[in-house]
């Protein structure tokens, strides 16, 4: 069975659905999914499909974006 697309309308026949909490998304491809999941990194707007940083509960792609917004000590982990 078909189902529409939540991010961009298309029915297609291998559609997917992801659980978040109690809502139920459907999506046809993964990018249709970020679109609505991944975060954005509050300085430069981009998705955030990695880990990411989160300094005092905002997020960011990386420790660069964090400290253009004026958080001291950021850093990106490191293996």
């Amino acid at each position: 069975m078909n189902k529409s697309c939540d991010t961009c309308g298309n029915s297609y026949d291998k559609s997917f659905e992801v659980r978040r909490g109690d809502r139920v998304f459907t999506f046809d491809s993964l990018e249709c999914a970020a679109q609505i999941l991944a975060p954005l990194c509050s300085h430069c707007s981009c998705r955030i499909l990695g880990h990411g940083i989160e300094v005092s509960g905002t997020m960011y792609c990386c420790a660069h974006c964090a400290r253009h917004e004026g958080k001291e000590g950021a850093r990106d982990r490191v293996g």
